[in-house]
């Protein structure tokens, strides 16, 4: 645990933001066709642009989908439905470029092997009820409840594209308050000043009243610095202004830049691939162990090798915060949690069609995923006794 005082910073993306758009449409896809064959093989990578959409990666599969019409869809839902955000589901083009898995990996994969080599990071912490890092969570909650002021027409001014930053202040290793608080979000031309150069006070105050303060009210003091769209304006967002491609925003997906990151990104990818399935067990463990009162934070890396089932390496770390030392709980850890790729697949039901939703705010910290399930708590605390 580090000492004295010192500032973490995270950030976050919103749904609409290019890199996110693209995610959420190659886990559409994978979607789409994880509910007709569980058994496909996906890599779903999708590029988006100026008025065009370009969805490429190996498919392998029994089925059928829509690959454009998901592709609108998925665009249409997050926003982009009129032509005063530079993008729309309507007239863009969409391009399918997708092709076949190569056999040369199927043949490891399908006997119940690692569909890659490379290592997955997980990361537990107590500092929020969610066990993830404060700075992180907190990025994620301010852009969520935009998005939720501008679909409910709360904020009619706000466009899909959206980012946040937030610097909390630590006093030996504990979050105290937070220091600066950055948000910067697409916007209509109505709410700019008389010199068409920045948006008006009135409008930077409500939405720090809005849709920062709701969040982290328990977090924020007098001194806490506010920037709102720091550049001035911001009305050419989205695919208009920036292009976006799948797995770009992985420390976004993650943990915010509090621990190491495993080599691979997460969307697109069917649950055979341990990038994704992996990281999953890994957070599970280390979410498990934290809330078991073996350590108050964790760091869990699993390795694997392409076509072979056990992982090659298992190393955790807590921090010195460990009530034991981190050889014993690596050694409790590999008899509770099992670590094959379909040990993996099996404990969460991963062959269903459950991604989408974890391609845009985060894949950690909420509920509704299995892989978030404090379910081996009891059976850790009998070890520890």
């Amino acid at each position: 645990m580090r000492k004295g005082k010192y500032l973490l910073t995270s950030e976050s993306v919103s749904e609409g933001h290019p890199d996110k758009v693209c995610d959420q449409i190659s886990d559409a896809i994978l979607d789409a066709i994880l509910a007709k064959d569980k058994t496909a093989r996906v890599a779903c990578e999708t590029y988006i642009t100026r008025g065009m959409v370009i969805v490429g990666g190996e498919i392998t599969t029994n089925t059928w989908v829509d690959v454009d019409k998901i592709a609108r869809e998925t665009i249409k839902d997050i926003g982009y439905d009129d032509s005063k955000y530079g993008f729309n589901y309507e007239t863009c083009s969409v391009v399918n470029v997708i092709g076949k898995q190569s056999p040369d990996i199927s043949q490891g994969v399908n006997i119940g092997g690692a569909g890659d080599q490379g290592f997955m990071v997980g990361y537990a912490c107590k500092e929020t009820p969610q066990y993830m890092p404060l700075p992180l969570q907190l990025a994620h909650d301010i852009l969520k409840n935009l998005a939720n002021l501008r679909k409910t027409k709360k904020l009619s001014y706000v466009g899909p594209d959206s980012k946040s930053q937030v610097s909390v202040e630590y006093v030996d290793g504990k979050p105290v308050r937070i220091d600066t608080i950055v948000l910067s979000t697409q916007h209509t031309t109505e709410i700019l000043d008389k010199t068409g150069k920045k948006i008006t006070k009135e409008a930077a105050q409500e939405l720090i009243e809005k849709a920062i303060k709701p969040v982290v009210s328990k977090w924020i003091d007098s001194k806490t610095k506010y920037l709102i769209n720091p550049t001035g304006k911001f009305v050419i967002g989205g695919p208009q202004s920036d292009t976006g491609m799948t797995g770009r925003k992985i420390i976004v997906d993650t943990y915010g830049g509090r621990c190491a990151h495993g080599g691979g990104a997460f969307s697109g990818k069917d649950p055979t691939k341990v990038d994704r399935a992996a990281a999953y067990m890994a957070r599970y463990i280390a979410k498990n162990l934290v809330a078991s009162g073996a350590a108050s934070e964790c760091e869990v890396q699993i390795a694997y090798a392409i076509g072979k089932a056990e992982p090659v390496s298992f190393y955790l770390n807590t921090f010195g915060t460990g009530i034991i030392s981190d050889d014993e709980l690596c050694n409790i850890a590999k008899k509770v949690f099992k670590m094959t790729p379909r040990a993996i697949i099996e404990q969460f039901k991963l062959e269903r069609p459950i991604y989408e939703k974890t391609a845009a705010y985060g894949h950690f910290g909420r509920e509704a995923f299995p892989w978030e399930k404090l379910d081996k708590v009891s059976e850790i605390k009998k070890y520890l006794k």
